[in-house]
């Protein structure tokens, strides 16, 4: 049966949030009625209004307001809603509040792991609120996460990974060697990632102290402030020093990734399914990723790309050699990256499993 939905999130930013809300542009085009409140100047909106999705402009800014929590509460009473979809901490604080005593079904979203422990106060306002009905997680390595979490207090927990669409990245051109001038008979690696312990970043330079003299391999850095001491430390003890580019955030990082010949993650924790490792996919570009939770959900190992112990630069570095020394290896398991995303992470199978979630809870009694 059609179901009312609201959903507060920010959607701001087209790029990081497109897998999210394509999902209820989905459902609205299933016969759901979905409202979202969210701000009224996120790129999204015209996209939902589009769609025939109604936006409400708000989205809390204070945990624990109560002129933010009358508003959500007043909307859930009027609209009469049978789910109520919290994606960020502020949302969830203040949506779980406001729904005391309304009949609607609560869930929230985790997208990554870690910072979920049974002995935290704080969690006890979100995920481990006893009002709340379920926790939709995007990975396995999530749910594993929240289950050891939940001692006195147990929602239920749903694994369902955000997709993506190929057709998404159809028109992304690859970017030309000459625009970055960068020699067109190298091997390129790219890593898309933001400066943060969790990316392992250190793990991935050394990588490259272990690369035999003669393969010519390259490595892309793009996001924020990758350039910082500790790296550049690292870098310059490398043997081939030139061969690492720190390009920063660009706007166009899909177009090098597309250019690349593979795509390199070393995160050490906290992951659950790297968009950019997806974005990667979808472009068909393989993927080396580390072994942690989540994340390595996303590649067969050895057929879409390659999966290694993590804190080992040796072990990247031997499978970066390997598909280096193999050159049909990038064009074939850059096809099978593609299909696992048409086959495994594909947006239609996430909107169906958000709604297979939203119609078990609302048919319990």
């Amino acid at each position: 049966m059609p179901l009312k939905i609201l959903v507060i999130s920010n959607y701001r930013t087209t790029i990081t949030v497109r897998p999210e809300a394509e999902i209820f542009i989905g459902l609205q085009k299933r016969g759901h009625s979905v409202t979202i409140m969210t701000y009224g100047d996120s790129a999204y909106c015209k996209n939902f209004q589009e769609a025939g999705i109604r936006v409400i402009d708000f989205h809390p800014e204070k945990k624990l307001d109560k002129a933010e929590i009358a508003f959500i509460r007043k909307e859930l009473i009027d609209g009469a809603y049978d789910i109520l979809h919290l994606f960020n901490g502020v949302s969830m604080v203040n949506g779980i509040q406001a729904a005391k005593g309304v009949p609607v079904k609560v869930l929230l979203y985790r997208g990554f792991q870690g910072h979920i422990h049974w002995y935290d106060p704080s969690i006890y306002y979100k995920f481990l609120h006893p009002r709340v009905d379920a926790i939709l997680c995007n990975s396995e390595g999530v749910a594993e996460h929240i289950d050891k979490a939940r001692v006195f207090v147990k929602p239920k927990l749903v694994t369902v990974n955000k997709g993506h669409r190929l057709e998404w990245y159809e028109e992304v051109e690859a970017m030309s060697h000459e625009e970055l001038g960068l020699d067109p008979n190298a091997f390129y690696a790219a890593c898309v990632a933001n400066n943060r312990k969790m990316k392992g970043m250190p793990y991935l330079l050394e990588s490259f102290a272990h690369l035999p003299e003669e393969a010519n391999i390259h490595l892309l850095v793009l996001g924020k402030d990758m350039d910082i001491p500790e790296n550049q430390k690292i870098i310059a003890s490398l043997p081939h020093p030139e061969r690492i580019h720190i390009l920063g955030w660009r706007p166009d990082g899909l177009r090098i990734i597309k250019m690349a010949q593979t795509f390199l993650l070393a995160s050490l924790y906290g992951e659950s399914i790297t968009k950019s490792v997806l974005e990667g996919m979808s472009l068909g570009t393989p993927a080396i990723i580390t072994d942690i939770p989540g994340n390595r959900e996303m590649i067969e190992d050895g057929v879409s790309g390659y999966v290694v112990p993590k804190k080992n630069p040796q072990a990247m570095a031997e499978a970066l050699v390997k598909m280096y020394n193999d050159p049909q290896a990038p064009e074939t398991m850059g096809a099978a990256a593609k299909e696992r995303i048409r086959t495994r992470f594909n947006s239609e199978q996430t909107i169906l499993g958000y709604e297979a979630c939203y119609q078990e809870l609302v048919d319990q009694v």
